[in-house]
């Protein structure tokens, strides 16, 4: 028994410690109170807000561990209604190779899911990044037809959810996307492209998720300083439909449709101009002398060439579609003028080489028929008179000639009655004055010029502006 008394006293000094010790705490906090009141400080307090208190966790407010977020919300009711407004940021790129553009934009959701709402005093939202969107249900919107897309992750990841007290919620996130786009080039690059971007729920149908604008066309807003180096951005739109899966029902799909008018000017400078200067150029050859033929075979050539390089290049930038685009009729036409030009030459060529085979043919048999007498004239005199070419000394030089008809030598053999005598020359001249000589010598230079210009390549010179001018007025009054 006395061994049993002094750890009982022992145990009762120990509790009695602890109570002094609590009781001197309160004692504290109360005078720490009054003092505080003494100094102006007032004892109520404006209630926390639980939004903004760093005690209580995010998971806890929202509840998250005590609902399934795997299920949409209101599973098993109606569809859900997802609002969606979109901003587009940039227009980056068009490919006519490709055919496909790649888009920046700002894609918001707006939807309400009553798991998540949480009392607040002051009705305000609160704002989180990414790594809650992991944790909660979010509708599974993809782009329809898209080849590449990506969510932004510099410095982090663009996300941002918005939940307001009573459960609606704001998902926004900043995406590139490139989409294909069906485009027609049947009037390249006089052309405008229409092309949209598709926007649908991928696992839920129209029974489960209710896809609509949240604002109709204001739900699209665009950025005034978007602009391409091609193209001219006409129109924004917006439009929904129902799409048909056979294996799994309708679902809601939206459009951001866009029209793009082509600038023109690019193409005149780097391919209509140069395509009919080259044709201009071609012209050149049919004031070339025909008899010219290196100069006129190098032209031809060097524009057929250069027509060449302009259609391989317009050709290269362009995917291979199986209809003929209006740039392909402008150049292929410009082409054939070229060519045709090359191939008026090789008639003209040819012709003339007819043409003087036939001359020299006529003046070899009309030389072996007669032969002219030169009557003792000098070689000089001969060709002068020849040509036509005489004055009154020649004349006067041939006074003692008498006039008597020239016997071809095949009548001579024939003849042996008659005695042989001096073959004569009966010369008619006309004495004109020194101006009428000057008069002929211009007539003759001009018929001469007009010999050595074939008739084809004067009707050329007509016909190839003519028919390219017109070619031109149609072609640009249809197709502008």
């Amino acid at each position: 028994m006395p061994y049993l008394t002094k750890p009982l006293l022992l145990l009762f000094c120990l509790v009695l410690s602890g109570e002094c010790r609590k009781y001197g705490h309160r004692v504290r906090r109360w005078t720490g109170t009054v003092e505080n009141q003494k100094h102006g400080t007032s004892i109520t307090k404006k209630p926390p807000d639980v939004t903004k208190s760093r005690k209580v966790k995010t998971e806890h407010l929202l509840k998250v561990d005590d609902h399934d977020f795997t299920m949409r919300p209101a599973f098993g009711g109606p569809a859900i209604p997802v609002g969606v407004d979109v901003q587009v940021e940039s227009l980056d790129s068009i490919s006519e190779v490709d055919m496909d553009f790649t888009m920046t934009l700002y894609l918001r959701h707006y939807w309400k899911d009553e798991r998540l709402s949480f009392t607040s005093s002051t009705n305000k939202s609160m704002t989180f990044d990414g790594r809650l969107v992991k944790k909660i249900w979010v509708p599974d919107v993809f782009f329809v037809h898209s080849k590449r897309s990506f969510i932004h992750d510099t410095t982090t990841d663009n996300i941002m959810l918005r939940v307001f007290p009573d459960g609606h919620v704001l998902y926004s996130l900043r995406v590139t996307v490139t989409a294909a786009c069906n485009m027609d080039f049947s009037r390249f690059p006089l052309d405008s492209q229409t092309c949209s971007l598709e926007l649908e729920s991928y696992a839920y149908t129209d029974e489960d998720l209710m896809l609509y604008w949240k604002s109709g066309d204001e739900s699209l807003s665009t950025d005034d300083r978007i602009s391409l180096s091609q193209f001219l951005i006409q129109k924004f739109h917006t439009t929904s439909r129902l799409a048909f899966y056979s294996s799994t029902g309708w679902y809601n799909r939206l459009y951001i449709n866009f029209t793009l008018r082509r600038h023109i000017f690019f193409f005149l400078l780097q391919t209509y101009f140069p395509a009919t200067l080259m044709v201009m150029l071609s012209w050149v050859s049919f004031w070339i002398d025909r008899r010219a033929v290196p100069a006129r075979v190098s032209l031809g050539i060097t524009t057929v060439l250069t027509m060449s390089t302009i259609i391989t290049g317009v050709n290269a930038s362009m995917p291979r579609v199986s209809y003929i685009k209006a740039v392909d009729i402008y150049l292929w036409v410009s082409f054939v003028f070229v060519f045709l030009s090359v191939l008026e030459y090789a008639a003209v060529n040819y012709l003339s080489t007819v043409q003087d085979r036939r001359e020299r043919k006529m003046r070899e048999r009309a030389r072996s028929q007669s032969l002219p007498c030169t009557c003792g004239i000098s070689q000089t005199r001969t060709m002068a008179m020849l040509d036509g070419t005489y004055s009154e000394a020649d004349t006067n030089s041939l006074a003692g000639y008498t006039e008597e008809p020239m016997v071809p030598e095949e009548e001579h053999e024939d003849m042996h009655e008659v005695p042989e005598k001096p073959e004569h020359m009966v010369v008619h001249l006309s004495v004109s004055s020194e101006s009428t000589t000057t008069k002929k010598k211009k007539s003759l230079r001009a018929l001469n010029i007009i010999q050595n210009t074939h008739a084809i390549d004067k009707y050329s010179r007509m016909i190839f502006p003519g028919s390219y001018i017109f070619f031109n007025l149609i072609y640009w009054s249809v197709y502008c």
